[in-house]
């Protein structure tokens, strides 16, 4: 059936103004995040504009992540690249070179001083060593909330730079963001202080809580140093076994992509039992209890806390 002339008139008149329509809104912007904490922290600040890629995603290890193909396209695309640096992701370095990644690239942890992992640190662990990395910092600086912001005022410039149209946007979101992640920094700080400070020890498969000791005045002991790549030495374990007993330590706790045996091996010999899971490294998928930044400390400090407490 022809077109009436009425339409045909229209139509010329319409395709300008699907032209804006079209302007308005714009094609969403292509981003890697290394690992899923970054990922969250991204996607908060740009909001529903990003086409974002993960690439160490839920529950998944980001110190012994296997890259596939299709993460070096998504890095050879991608307008701007987050990593956590710090040593967190060696993998990435080889990748990016590798892809001929022209973008953006942002390290979150710049202009964080990091604390170094290794017996300086653990002074106070009844002189338990870690072995290889001695001289290692700790890249685990997302654990401190002041520090967490800091990342994401970092990945706000960013974003800004790589997406100016969008700049403002992004500036409201990361301002809401920063005050939520304040105010969590407040709660944990009033909720460890309802715990005697004699009792704030806590034992961890591996030692990713060097910041939020730190930051929240909690002793972490762990039998795995700052990588999960090294398994503990016999005499290691021993050793915190006699400190289990001896201190009284309540608070054992195994992380969400850790190797259980060691620290069961642990509990079992010190007469105590694995607390629950812990979230340091990784998110929890979508329906576990840390699928946010936010909600994996909600989650952490309501764990440790009650152990704590005994």
């Amino acid at each position: 059936m022809p077109l009436s002339r009425r339409a045909l008139v229209a139509l010329p008149l319409a395709l300008p103004a699907l032209g804006r329509a079209a302007r308005a809104q714009p094609a969403p912007l292509p981003v890697v995040a290394s690992f899923s904490i970054l990922g969250d922290m991204l996607r908060e600040v740009g909001g529903d504009g990003l086409a974002m890629r993960v690439l160490a995603g839920p529950d998944v290890d980001a110190h012994s992540f296997q890259p596939r193909p299709s993460d070096a396209q998504a890095l050879r695309a991608a307008r701007l690249v987050v990593r956590n640096g710090l040593g967190f992701e060696p993998w990435l370095d080889r990748m990016l070179a590798a892809a001929g990644q022209q973008g953006r690239l942002v390290t979150a942890s710049q202009g964080i001083t990091p604390r170094q992992a290794g017996p300086a640190d653990h002074g106070h662990s009844h002189g338990h060593s870690h072995g290889h990395d001695h001289d290692a910092v700790d890249p685990h600086a997302w654990q401190d909330l002041r520090l967490g912001q800091s990342y994401v005022r970092t990945i706000l410039a960013g974003l800004q730079a790589a997406d100016p149209a969008g700049a403002a946007g992004h500036a409201a979101r990361a301002e809401a963001y920063l005050a939520r992640l304040a105010a969590l920094d407040a709660w944990v700080r009033a909720e460890i202080g309802r715990v005697p400070e004699a009792r704030r020890v806590v034992v961890t498969s591996h030692d990713a809580f060097g910041y939020f000791g730190a930051a929240y005045g909690v002793r972490f002991i762990a039998p795995q140093g700052v990588s999960t790549a090294a398994e503990p030495s016999a005499a290691e374990v021993a050793r915190l076994i006699r400190l289990l007993k001896r201190e009284g330590i309540t608070a054992v706790f195994l992380e969400n992509m850790a190797n259980p045996a060691t620290l069961n091996r642990l509990a079992a010999e010190a007469g105590v039992t694995v607390k629950g899971r812990l979230y340091a490294d990784a998110l929890s998928s979508a329906d576990g209890p840390a699928p946010s930044y936010e909600a994996m400390f909600r989650h952490n400090v309501g764990l440790l806390t009650a152990a704590m407490r005994g």
